[in-house]
């Protein structure tokens, strides 16, 4: 878990789109990619530091900011989005703004139409959207190996040079994206845009956490780590309604 940490920080300072972690490789290839590629303890062991990183270091500010802007979480603690939290939000998400990481050709077509299905919201319209999409990105497997895809799957040769000299902004650009949407969580009584993007630091952190996951083990791994982070406080919530209503009405 260390070295990962190690490779963690080295890599948000100079992204890169490869290698993969040697541990627990599984080949390369689309198949590969939506494995785990992790066993489930140690994307447990990811889900915790999160937890505990943003709780004492980064949920204080991002306290501090709902209190001066008067901002409200939407979540309704009585009727907990555990399908969204849980299965929707892994998949949409991570294939909104990390899929393309490390496959940039599909960034001009494949982002734009699953930030399209992600605007509309957890619902069975965005699922069956949803569906289709993952549809899309598979569809090489369907073919025979060596067939030359479309350049909306594959890059050309100079299309990858430009890339990976631009991979850091893109990189972080996926991060900070995937923490401003998280801004719809809040309802804010008084707009003010230097205190707003405190209100997401947690979500900032664990998308660069998630970006790594992506870039380092595959999709699979990423939704795994995303639906267990999503999953925690949820459970939390869930425990807390059910043995000490009480506390959670004060």
């Amino acid at each position: 878990m260390g070295q990962e940490i190690v490779d963690f920080l080295r890599f948000i300072v100079r992204p890169r789109p490869g290698p993969r972690l040697a541990a627990h490789r599984t080949g390369q290839g689309l198949r590969a990619d939506f494995r785990l590629n992790a066993p489930w303890w140690r994307l447990a062991h990811w889900a915790v530091l999160l937890w505990m990183v943003n709780i004492f270091v980064f949920a204080p500010l991002a306290l501090s900011a709902a209190q001066a802007t008067g901002a409200q979480h939407r979540l309704d603690i009585h009727h907990l989005p555990w399908l969204a939290a849980l299965v929707w939000a892994p998949i949409v998400e991570e294939l909104t703004f990390r899929y393309a990481l490390r496959r940039p050709a599909m960034l001009w077509w494949f982002v734009p139409l699953m930030a399209a299905i992600l605007a509309q919201g957890a619902g069975p319209t965005s699922i069956m959207m949803a569906a289709v999409a993952l549809l899309l990105a598979l569809a090489p497997l369907w073919y025979p190996a060596g067939y030359r895809w479309h350049w909306g799957w594959n890059a050309s040769w100079r299309w990858r040079k430009r890339m990976h000299r631009a991979y850091p902004w893109l990189f972080h650009a996926a991060a900070l994206a995937f923490a401003a949407v998280h801004l719809y969580n809040f309802r804010v009584a008084s707009l003010n845009l230097v205190l707003l993007p405190l209100l997401v630091l947690p979500q900032w952190v664990t998308g660069l956490v998630l970006g790594w996951m992506r870039v380092r083990r595959g999709i699979g791994a990423s939704m795994g780590l995303h639906a267990i982070f999503n999953g925690g406080p949820l459970l939390l919530i869930g425990l807390v309604l059910h043995f000490a209503p009480d506390l959670a009405a004060y």
